[in-house]
């Protein structure tokens, strides 16, 4: 079946860096676009950044142009988020997301999440 296994995540002072990983597997990982969302208290789940599955396009929320970076490796079924110069308002659960969409059909995965906490 479809996983989507979110890792990384903790707590971290800010001005600090934590990188999440996400392991994928059941389904072809090459073929889906991936991107990262997050999920503050109180708030709706927002885009944080997506990169295409073909030449690998990265997209960003302007909230974190500059200091994210999504990657990812088709080899090793992993997508990533290297997020440095952390900001309290950062702090969310962070959710890694599979999208493929041919034509009016659309597949569309969802991890788990893993918190991610920004804080002195």
């Amino acid at each position: 079946q479809v996983q989507l296994v979110e890792s990384g995540g903790g707590l971290v002072q800010p001005g600090g860096s934590l990188r999440l990983s996400c392991a994928a597997s059941g389904f072809t990982f090459s073929s889906y676009a991936m991107g990262w969302y997050r999920q503050a208290p109180g708030k709706e789940r927002e885009l944080v950044a997506t990169i295409t599955n073909v030449g690998s396009s990265t997209n960003y929320a302007d909230s974190v142009k500059g200091r994210f970076t999504i990657s990812r490796d088709d080899a090793k079924n992993t997508v990533y988020l290297q997020m440095n110069s952390l900001k309290p308002e950062d702090t969310a659960v962070y959710y890694c997301n599979a999208r493929r969409k041919i034509l009016a059909t659309v597949w569309d995965y969802w991890g788990q999440g893993t918190q991610v906490t920004v804080s002195s």
